[in-house]
């Protein structure tokens, strides 16, 4: 076997993850996600062997050799060096994040309108805080590699992301959150937690259900909930549950301080079952019950602070309904082993005041199917995410057991099962999936194959314009609460979301763990859009145009998370235009076509 075909920590002698020390690992995992923004931002050519990142402003430079240069971008890198006037040593992760915003503030600021004043600071501080959690998680998974019981399949690949998004300058800030609330909250450390409820008046409760859903065996959202706290209702009070955290920082809030005061709404304390965060944090899950909870949680995670508004709740409930009026069919046809996850209640604390809701609610709670089979289903996120110490990725364990050959197979499979349906669903429906990582299950069978996959979250839908008059007369309304835009912007964001982001981590991580030599996995990839073709063009009026559009153009856009973190963007609220920040990047898939 050729070098290039070995994992990194053989082929290139100690990789700095598999470090003894965990808070080198962590600091060597921020540099690393430093590097690869910054080779984003700035479009630089990656090479094999050494690299200088030059710092003009400064007169500094950070050296380092890249030990594993990947066409998907998923760049490796061995020790980094600060060098300056009197020479260079070991680079601190948080003082690197320091130079290397303030340089991009330079740069991106003059281009984008400024930087806001103290949002190098910010980064800064909030870095610091991300390696501090991470080598937290690095030394508690290293003791405790095994999930303890009832942790099933499915959480435990919700809690392998432990270094997080790896091309984020400070992916595990969570501010707010104390030590104690981290051991509790964190899925890294595998945490559970009982929900702190709310009893309230029926007068300032909202909510709705999908008629006939199966979680709700035949309730409302107002029974279902009692049901899940195991507590008896009082006076008519309508039950409602809320993460611990948020809780109190709601009492806090003076709007939910003067329902309290009114008597209209009164928190009870945390009781019932306890429940496990999933990769998304906010997110709660219990093997033992048929659905999940969404909680909004005012805790800024990477970019945004995760509450729902009130469109993303009533979102859920209307993509239930176009799927029940067959607005899928077509892809679930030719394609039955892909499904979009469900979330087919709601319901949310108003103010007498506003019984409209107001646009951010606070405290409420979205209500999300158990998909079928979900023992078989894995979040890919979990699969991809490197293992540091502890070999390889939860993937690359998976296919390396499957012999020979087999990572092509498996990005053929993955390429077939998950990603042409979620390009199909889109061809004939106009809406775009924002199926990042975390929001891509991949369904498997007992070997570790790609059987099929779903699509879940509430948040996530775009609707490209020129199918809105389609989608409403399906519905038989006057608007939609999905996310509308014109097409070239979803095409824009699915380019990212679905090929970026989440296609080409599965070729990274095969890369990186020394299953496939990226260049070829790339050309399964290709080649399996191509195949396909034929079918996205029969799906819909110029359905494959976006498929031809990955394997023809030079250029893809991609975000820049470390100019989104810089301009302070909230990704939750922001305009559908603006946010983030897009960048152009060349098109691996076009790369290995020439």
């Amino acid at each position: 076997m050729s070098a290039a075909a070995l994992p990194l920590y053989e082929a290139f002698g100690t990789d700095p993850l598999n470090d003894a020390d965990a808070r080198r690992v962590a600091e060597h995992a921020h540099l690393e996600a430093l590097l690869r923004c910054w080779l984003v931002e700035t479009r630089a050519p990656v090479r094999p062997g050494p690299l200088r990142v030059v710092l003009p402003s400064t007169g500094l430079a950070l050296l380092t050799e890249v030990t594993h240069c990947s066409p998907s971008g998923w760049h490796r890198f061995g020790p980094v060096l600060l060098e300056g006037p009197g020479g260079a040593s070991a680079a601190d992760s948080v003082l690197a994040v320091a130079l290397v915003a303030h340089e991009a503030a330079q740069r991106g600021g003059a281009r984008r309108g400024g930087v806001p004043a103290g949002a190098v600071a910010d980064l800064v501080e909030r870095t610091a805080e991300s390696v501090r959690r991470v080598a937290d998680f690095v030394a508690h998974r290293r003791a405790h590699p095994m999930p303890p019981p009832p942790v099933d399949g499915f959480l435990a690949a919700e809690q392998a992301l432990v270094l997080g998004h790896l091309n984020h300058p400070a992916p595990k800030s969570r501010d707010g959150l104390s030590t104690s609330d981290t051991a509790e909250f964190s899925p890294e450390l595998r945490g559970s937690f009982r929900l702190h409820w709310f009893a309230a008046d029926p007068s300032v409760v909202s909510h709705d259900a999908v008629r006939g859903a199966p979680s709700l065996s035949g309730r409302d959202t107002v029974a279902l909930l009692a049901d899940l706290a195991e507590r008896p209702r009082e006076g008519g009070r309508v039950l409602v549950p809320a993460h611990p955290w948020q809780a109190r920082d709601l009492l806090r809030r003076p709007r939910i301080a003067a329902l309290v005061e009114a008597g209209l709404l009164t928190p009870l304390g945390e009781s019932g079952p306890r429940w496990w965060a999933t990769s998304s944090v906010r997110t709660v899950y219990r093997p033992d019950v048929p659905v999940m909870l969404k909680l909004s949680l005012g805790l800024r995670l990477t970019n945004s602070r995760r509450e729902s508004t009130r469109t993303e709740l009533r979102r859920g409930l209307e993509i239930n309904r176009l799927l029940d009026a067959g607005y899928a069919r077509e892809t679930y046809a030719a394609h039955p082993g892909f499904s979009i996850v469900r979330d087919p209640a709601w319901l949310a604390v108003d103010e007498p005041s506003r019984p409209e809701g107001p646009d951010v609610t606070g405290l409420d709670v979205a209500v999300r199917e158990v998909p079928p089979g979900i023992a078989d289903l894995r979040c890919l996120v979990g699969l991809v995410a490197p293992r540091p110490g502890l070999g390889r990725s939860l993937l690359g364990a998976m296919v390396a057991g499957l012999g020979a050959g087999a990572a092509e197979q498996w990005v053929a499979d993955y390429t077939d099962r998950v990603l042409v349906p979620m390009l199909h669903l889109y061809a004939a429906t106009g809406i775009g999936l924002e199926a990042h990582q975390q929001n891509t299950l991949v369904r498997l069978d007992a070997r570790g194959r790609v059987t099929g996959a779903a699509f879940r979250d509430n948040q996530g839908y775009y609707l490209a314009a020129s199918h809105l008059p389609r989608l409403l007369g399906r519905l038989g309304a006057d608007t939609s609460t999905l996310a509308v835009v014109d097409d070239a912007i979803v095409d824009e964001r699915l380019s990212y979301y679905l090929l970026r982001n989440q296609a080409l981590s599965v070729i990274g991580c095969l890369g990186v763990d020394g299953l496939g030599e990226e260049r070829r996995l790339l050309a399964v990839m290709a080649g399996r859009l191509r195949e396909a073709l034929p079918s996205l063009a029969a799906a819909g009026p110029d359905g494959d145009r976006l498929a031809r559009r990955w394997l023809e153009a030079d250029i893809l856009p991609t975000k820049s998370n470390l100019l989104t973190r810089l301009h302070g963007i909230d990704e939750v609220l922001a305009p559908l235009d603006a946010q983030s920040v897009y960048l152009d990047a060349p098109n691996p898939l076009r790369e290995v076509a020439r």
